[in-house]
């Protein structure tokens, strides 16, 4: 097959898994979506490929707008989307950053094998369901003043280590060492700091979660030994964001760029495209907002694990030390950074607004903003599956950079709405299946969360990862699946 037809809009195969919108009319440069066939005929049922289309409009974008094989339909951009925008040319968008600024994951490995967990699952889930707020509105695990949001805001994970919530190790295995240069707390706006000071260490609702997993597969034994991963070993993951501070801060800025640059947003066919020209008042504004969000994120997840950690203590009666509870990495996707990437034939490099929405940086081996302990080997990269599948990791493939600024998927991808979901799944259906088919056990704050994050609500993962492996921009290192999982 050399194209592929999705309602209206073709696209051409280009290679294997790479397929292209051709540049017409004011598009500034063509569009591609890396995806298998089985893959687009699930990603062409939504908006994502008008809305990938539309994202080439956007001023300064470069070489082409790309869609990961996990993407779905988002707000104006597509989940699962990359747009590299020049720093200096063209442009900043908070809509394709996203509501939940810094949306991310981190994992964090034991020493504990997946037949010492046996037994205590129930003990397990209740006890971080317990101890780890969840759900929609305020309640987090510290409530900061207005100088400790300020400093949240600044300093990142920084404050968490100051504040005993932290240890030096766990700044060094987290992206930019949790904590993001350019950060401006008074470029938040006060209802956005009120919105956040009681969410600190939360996960919030939606698709967001903690979950304790065991190592099933290892891939790749030699960078699986690096990141300290071997089989049956229990890991966890927690994937949440920035909560109402991140999304406040958002819409903030949205609604400044609708009222100070309204001659750009009328260029663009979609006004959730919103943007702030580079170089502009508004465009530095945002950005020293969203690192100070991307900050809060990090502080968020970090306390989130720091209290992980008490919490198997008590249950299996231990220190956390000698279960060896040891950040593997903590990785955004949902940001834009200034990089400087390679930006045609010639090799000319070019400082670019990377915007990752639903999107994880996957830099390859010897790349310098790779920690390093992991600069050998490439940038751990998470992909979280649906509940009752698996996640992996992954490292930054060798083509990452060539192909997709240095970028894979972040998950499986949507399938079905929210709404659909709950039209088609029983929450406490899905939640006794999972225990008796799976042995996976589920706490949630309602029944319909479960429903809306049901297996079948998601991709395949195993596709989405295939892909990423093939197209060597993310390659597969380990597997994992659910022993036990929280949700709001």
């Amino acid at each position: 097959m050399t194209t592929f037809d999705a309602n209206g809009i073709t696209l051409e195969r280009v290679r294997e898994y790479v397929w292209e919108i051709p540049q017409e009319g004011d598009m500034r440069v063509p569009a591609r979506v890396l995806a298998s066939e089985a893959l687009l005929e699930e990603i062409k049922e939504d908006k994502s490929l008008e809305q990938i289309k539309n994202t080439t409009h956007l001023p300064g974008i470069t070489n082409h707008a790309i869609c990961m094989p996990d993407t779905h339909q988002g707000y104006g951009f597509p989940v699962g989307g990359v747009g590299a925008l020049d720093a200096e040319n063209g442009c900043i968008s908070p809509g394709a950053v996203g509501y939940d600024i810094n949306c991310g994951v981190r994992m964090m490995r034991t020493n504990l094998t997946y037949d010492e967990v046996q037994g205590h699952e129930e003990e397990l889930v209740d006890s971080l369901f317990a101890n780890i707020p969840s759900g929609l509105g305020g309640g987090g695990i510290v409530e900061a003043g207005v100088d400790a949001i300020d400093e949240i805001l600044a300093r990142g994970v920084d404050w968490a280590l100051e504040n005993g919530h932290a240890v030096e190790d766990d700044l060094l295995h987290c992206e930019d060492e949790g904590m993001r240069e350019g950060a401006d707390p008074e470029k938040v706006s006060q209802k956005a700091k009120d919105r956040g000071k009681n969410q600190i260490g939360s996960l919030g609702s939606g698709n967001h979660f903690l979950e304790v997993q065991r190592v099933t597969d290892v891939f790749d034994s030699g960078v699986g030994e690096a990141y300290g991963l071997e089989e049956d070993q229990i890991v966890v993951l927690i994937h949440c964001g920035s909560r109402g501070l991140g999304h406040q801060t958002c819409n903030d800025y949205l609604r400044k760029i609708e009222q100070q640059h309204k001659g750009l947003l009328d260029q663009l066919p979609d006004k959730e495209l919103a943007a702030a020209p580079a170089g502009s008042q508004l465009a530095e504004d945002y950005y020293g907002a969203m690192n100070a969000a991307i900050n809060f994120a990090w502080v968020n997840r970090q306390l989130i694990m720091h209290r992980t950690r008490q919490v198997f203590e008590r249950v299996f009666d231990r220190s956390w030390e000698s279960m060896e509870m040891e950040l593997l990495y903590d990785v955004a996707h949902n940001i834009a950074k200034k990089e400087t990437h390679v930006v045609n034939d010639d090799g000319d490099e070019r400082e670019l607004y990377v915007h990752r929405k639903g999107a994880t940086r996957a830099f390859p081996a010897g790349h310098p903003e790779v920690p390093k302990t992991y600069r050998d080997v490439g940038q751990p990269v998470i992909i979280p599956g649906s509940m009752g599948a698996g996640s992996y990791v992954l490292r930054g493939g060798e083509n990452s950079m060539e192909l997709t600024f240095g970028s894979t998927a972040h998950g499986a991808g949507r399938l079905m709405s929210r709404t659909q979901a709950k039209n088609e799944f029983w929450g406490g259906d899905v939640q006794q299946d999972l225990e008796d088919q799976q042995a996976i056990y589920v706490k949630a704050q309602s029944g319909a969360t479960i429903a809306e994050e049901a297996p079948g609500v998601y991709k395949d993962v195993d596709e989405v990862v295939r892909v990423s492996d093939e197209l060597g921009i993310g390659d597969k290192v380990a597997r994992t699946f659910p022993v036990c999982n929280i949700k709001g």
